[in-house]
Formats: C-alpha cells, sequence, structure tokens
C-alpha cells in the first residue's frame, strides 16, 4: 500500500461528523465564505436550523471544522440545502464521507429512500462529485438562483429496492477512484 493511501486513510479515521452547533457558526461561515460567489449570511444559517426538519453536520479533523452539511428531512427524502468543505480539505474524502454518510441512512425510519439538492448550472465540480457518488441529473430548475438568476440542476440520489436488501459498500470504496 502506498504511503498516500495510508495517508488518506488515516486521515478518514481520525475525521468526525457530528451535529452542528451554535460555537461552529463562525468557522462554517469562513467556509461558506470561501467556497462560493453568493455566500449565506449568519441569519441565513441560523433561520435554516431554527427549522423543525432542518439537520446541520459538521466534519472535524482534531478540533478544527473541515466540512458542513445542512439538509431538510422529509418523508420520504432528504434534501441538501447547504453543502461544503474547506479548501485546504478538498480532494482529500471530507465531501464524499459525508455524502456516504447521509446515504448511510437511507432507508431512514421514516422511509426515507433519496436524497436531492440543486447545483448551479456553472458550478461543474460540484456536478461531477454528486455524479460520481451516484447522483443524478433529473431536472433543470430555470432561474432558480435569485442571487444571479442562474439556472440549477435538480440533483438525486436514488435507493433502489435492490440497494435495500444488498449490503452496502464500504466508503472506502469511493476514494479508491
Amino acid at each position: 500500500m502506498n504511503q498516500t493511501r495510508v495517508s488518506k486513510e488515516q486521515f478518514l479515521n481520525s475525521l468526525s461528523v457530528r451535529y452542528m452547533i451554535r460555537r461552529d457558526i463562525p468557522e462554517v461561515l469562513e467556509i461558506e465564505w470561501a467556497s462560493f460567489a453568493y455566500p449565506l449570511t449568519e441569519e441565513d444559517f441560523l433561520h435554516n436550523l431554527r427549522q423543525g426538519n432542518c439537520i446541520g453536520t459538521v466534519a472535524e479533523h482534531g478540533e478544527k471544522v473541515v466540512g458542513f452539511m445542512i439538509y431538510e428531512s422529509h418523508k420520504y427524502k432528504f434534501h441538501i440545502l447547504n453543502f461544503a468543505v474547506h479548501s485546504l480539505y478538498r480532494r482529500g474524502g471530507v465531501g464524499s464521507y459525508m455524502v456516504m454518510r447521509l446515504i448511510g441512512m437511507l432507508p431512514h425510519p421514516l422511509c426515507t429512500r433519496r436524497i436531492t439538492l440543486e447545483v448551479r448550472e456553472t458550478n461543474l465540480l460540484a456536478q461531477l462529485f454528486f455524479r460520481s457518488r451516484g447522483f443524478k441529473a433529473v431536472k433543470v430548475l430555470p432561474r432558480f438562483y435569485e442571487d444571479s438568476g442562474e439556472d440549477a440542476y435538480l440533483m438525486q440520489y436514488q435507493l433502489g429496492p435492490e440497494v435495500i436488501n444488498a449490503e452496502k459498500e464500504s466508503f472506502r470504496d469511493y476514494f479508491d477512484e
């Protein structure tokens, strides 16, 4: 096994994902502002997190927040509202780890069977990332983003009957690409 793979495995083994708390907001905002041309504000985050069905999680390495995800939990789906990884930790498995943990929650006790999200049409990296994790673009949403008037792709991960009954693959299989 080469040194890079061992380092990545060691890093992923030391990574933890937990629920977001208020004191995480400054680090989350730092990632948000460095990641997006039209970043959300602290008020936007707090508004989302106050919703009863909205869940925030952070990926932590040591005591540093290196990624975050905010999603809504509905009866038949999870809907990712916001997701980003700190620029120094991108392509290191953090995003994949977080997405695979969410996929691992399917089927949810409330019969959740799919995950959806919107991706800007100009955000090719995000489109490719989610496609490589099993998501498919299922619809174009014209002028979806109010800030720019840009279209979005609605992307979806669908948990099929064959997946529910089969043993789930290890998330590490997704990092051997």
